[in-house]
């Protein structure tokens, strides 16, 4: 890997570069909290080689997000129902303006 490679790295969202212990300090909350969600499926950390768990910055901002929810007082399940659905309408609605615009290009009198 060159020089190049690895810093190209530190703009990548997906790439896992927090340990389970920085990404807890980070969002401020505990590990138990970071395995629950894991449980829940809202996000599945990468493993290192040697086996520990290993968080993108995406996944730190769906955490972020969950962790907000549970601290007003939703339970931690529905939190990252909720944040699964949030995070599915962005998709689509990303999809849609692509479309609207492909659209849009293809035939102006669409676009108006």
């Amino acid at each position: 890997m060159t020089a190049e490679d690895t810093l190209g790295r530190l703009d990548d969202d997906d790439y896992p570069a927090y340990t389970m212990g920085r990404a807890a300090e980070m969002l401020g909350t505990t590990q138990g909290f970071l395995r629950a969600i894991g449980e829940a499926r809202l996000i599945t950390p990468l493993r290192s080689a040697g086996g520990h768990r290993r968080y993108s910055r995406y996944q730190l901002r769906i955490a972020a997000r969950a962790r907000e929810l549970v601290d007003q007082g939703t339970p931690i399940e529905a939190a990252c129902r909720i944040v699964i659905l949030e995070d599915q309408l962005e998709e689509a609605q990303r999809i849609n303006a692509e479309y609207r615009r492909a659209a849009g290009s293809a035939n102006p009198a669409v676009a108006a």
